[in-house]
């Protein structure tokens, strides 16, 4: 059994049929979603960036995180049970093994990402248009948020 299904054993859970959307792009996301079974695909501007069918798989949390709508859809291929989780916030913050779970969630997909736009600059080494790669990089690296909702520190 995944470790992260332990945290969330408990929550209320809800079955989707095949094609249903657990998440839209650009609504609200007031709920962390953890796959317990099934498959879904993600989607970015209705075109297909990703496909998961490993239980424990985490949806929302760049939403919750970021403090605005869903980035992305998520939608089921298969017949799929979801635990939610309805106030994702306090629900890290009590767990630091289920926050530790989510930042080395993005953190893979950051790698994931950086080593693709690497493999992109590349393959295209000395076309024009690659000096977006390197503001891309730059950017993944260095960002600053201006806008972002920031916890309050603690003592």
């Amino acid at each position: 059994m995944n470790t992260f299904l332990e945290f969330v054993a408990g929550h209320p859970t809800c079955d989707l049929a095949a094609g249903e959307f657990v998440l839209k792009q650009d609504e609200p996301c007031d709920a962390l979603h953890v796959m317990i079974e099934g498959e879904v695909e993600i989607l970015r501007d209705d075109i297909r960036v990703g496909k998961i069918a490993e239980a424990g798989a985490v949806f929302g949390e760049m939403s919750l995180l970021l403090g605005g709508p869903c980035t992305a859809s998520v939608r089921t291929l298969k017949p799929s049970r979801f635990a939610s989780i309805p106030e994702p916030r306090a629900f890290l913050a009590a767990s630091p093994a289920a926050s530790l779970h989510v930042a080395e969630l993005l953190a893979h997909r950051i790698d994931t990402l950086n080593r693709y736009l690497v493999d992109v600059k590349h393959q295209y080494e000395g076309h024009d248009h690659i000096g977006m790669v390197d503001e891309v990089l730059s950017t993944l690296m260095h960002r600053q948020r201006k806008h972002a909702k920031r916890p309050p520190a603690h003592s």
